[in-house]
């Protein structure tokens, strides 16, 4: 009995050395992608939603902070309203990669963070029935990100995240040249996440 004690408190021990010791983790969560409507210089953009995937990696610095890196994905039609009222569709693929810093808390198995960063979103016309112009072409915004949200612990090496993270990019207008689609404008996009992390 005695034994079986000490293999009981040798394992919680090595399971505890072992959550205080992991200071990294990958993270993958399905995503919605909420883009806003977009006015500007006459121009309008509108974009369908859509979901994705978010994949992340975080080093832990401290306890409470960390360094992020972040690859999303995401597929959706744009369509796009020119000051002379032309209008084209292109069905878009969007992806981000982006660099930021996390601060999070501990509250027993709960773990809300907030996150900010800085990244590159790209923005490329699918080539396909639902692309009405064959001059779409791909563009790359440099722009940011911010979010927040709650990490649930259901072992030392799993949790559970749920989050927001909104994606500042300029609006794309697909270098269409056949006539003015640029709103000049700075856009929000919205994104909710669900996913699972493992910590090693």
């Amino acid at each position: 009995m005695k034994k079986m004690m000490w293999m009981c408190a040798l394992l919680a021990g090595a399971m505890s050395a072992h959550a205080q010791e992991s200071r990294q983790d990958v993270s993958l969560s399905a995503t919605g992608n909420i883009p806003p409507q977009v006015n500007g210089q006459g121009s309008q953009l509108n974009a369908s939603m859509a979901l994705g995937a978010l994949a992340s990696y975080r080093f832990m610095l401290t306890p409470r902070s960390a360094l992020e890196a972040n690859y999303s994905f995401s597929q959706y039609n744009s369509d796009l309203t020119a000051t002379s009222f032309k209008h084209y569709q292109v069905h878009t693929r969007q992806q981000e990669v982006s660099f930021g810093y996390v601060y999070s808390r501990n509250y027993r198995n709960f773990n809300p963070f907030a996150e900010v960063g800085i990244g590159a979103f790209m923005f490329s016309p699918i080539r396909d029935f639902e692309t009405e112009s064959l001059d779409a072409k791909r563009q790359i915004s440099l722009g940011g990100f911010f979010g927040a949200g709650v990490a649930y612990e259901i072992s030392p090496s799993y949790d559970i995240r749920i989050g927001y993270r909104g994606l500042v990019a300029k609006a794309p207008d697909f270098k269409l040249d056949v006539d003015n689609f640029k709103t000049g404008k700075y856009e929000v996009i919205s994104m909710p996440t669900l996913g699972v992390a493992y910590h090693f």
